[in-house]
């Protein structure tokens, strides 16, 4: 299975934003424009109803109405990788029972949230969520959000034992953990950046891509530096990682994504609108964010 999926999730990923309209609701038509834009760009897959979609704050309907939203309009031109994490084993495993319907490629799985299990509790819950699926699944390790950290060790002794475990996005910003993931992981077993600023250290020592934030507002530079990341071609992509470091930077200074949400909207391509209890970024940053916009479009 590694190796069947290893092409399909190589390079750029997209976790998509959930763009609303000035009184909160889903707005579907921007969804869709958003989705054939970083398609046309370049982007290689998909993530929906990621930590960056706002998943938390759509009612159930719309969460199936956002990912059929993105499937059809994907029309099968790209791979399609889902989101689906939460602090409650059995829950999620109901939760795959629900995903069974619509026409997704791969499961990204964060590590449960808030009750912060042992290192032989997440081995424990990915061993019971992994074998309730035939599906290739993605382990998500992002500390920042879910005070829990995967440990390089604990991710390799699910590797042996999950089958359909075959990569990870690591966005723990621990670079010691990631290098020793990279030198130990077995062939096919992919490893992706979670982390716009850090992509071009770690794929430089080897890493398989990124999932990005930035790519929703700038796909097209975005997959350049990936692919000539991928490519060898790392003056190339040192050149568009330094022109993009100052707006990566303020798109994550008060949140995410709040963060590029207010890009977007200074590039005209949504309402900078979120949910609570995520509200926009400040004005200060906002007028910052506008200035940097106007020199990278």
């Amino acid at each position: 299975m590694r190796t069947d999926i290893q092409q399909s999730f190589k390079g750029l990923g997209v976790a998509l934003i959930t763009p609303f309209t000035s009184d909160g609701e889903i707005d579907f038509p921007r969804l869709e424009q958003l989705v054939n834009k970083v398609i046309g760009e370049g982007v290689d897959y998909l993530l929906a109803m990621g930590t960056t979609s706002e998943y938390p704050t759509l009612a159930p309907p719309e969460k199936d109405d956002v990912l059929r939203c993105i499937l059809d309009t994907n029309a099968n031109r790209l791979p399609v990788m889902v989101g689906l994490g939460g602090p409650n084993t059995q829950f999620m495993i109901r939760k795959l029972e629900h995903l069974a319907q619509f026409d997704v490629d791969a499961i990204l799985t964060v590590t449960p949230y808030y009750n912060k299990p042992s290192q032989a509790g997440l081995i424990a819950h990915y061993k019971v969520f992994t074998s309730a699926t035939d599906m290739p699944v993605f382990l998500y390790n992002v500390p920042s959000r879910t005070s829990c950290n995967l440990e390089a060790a604990t991710t390799l002794r699910i590797i042996e034992e999950c089958p359909n475990v075959v990569g990870i996005k690591e966005a723990s910003g621990m670079m010691k953990q990631i290098l020793q993931l990279l030198a130990k992981r077995p062939d096919g077993f992919l490893v992706i950046s979670g982390d716009d600023l850090l992509t071009l250290p770690l794929m430089a020592a080897g890493a398989d891509g990124l999932i990005s934030v930035m790519a929703n507002a700038f796909p097209a530079k975005v997959a350049d530096m990936v692919h000539h990341i991928m490519d060898q071609e790392l003056d190339e992509a040192r050149k568009i990682h330094q022109q993009l470091v100052p707006l990566t930077v303020d798109c994550f200074k008060e949140g995410s994504p709040a963060g590029v949400k207010a890009i977007m909207s200074a590039m005209g391509l949504i309402d900078n609108s979120l949910r609570l209890p995520l509200v926009p970024v400040s004005d200060k940053l906002q007028e910052e964010i506008e200035k940097l916009v106007m020199s990278n479009v």
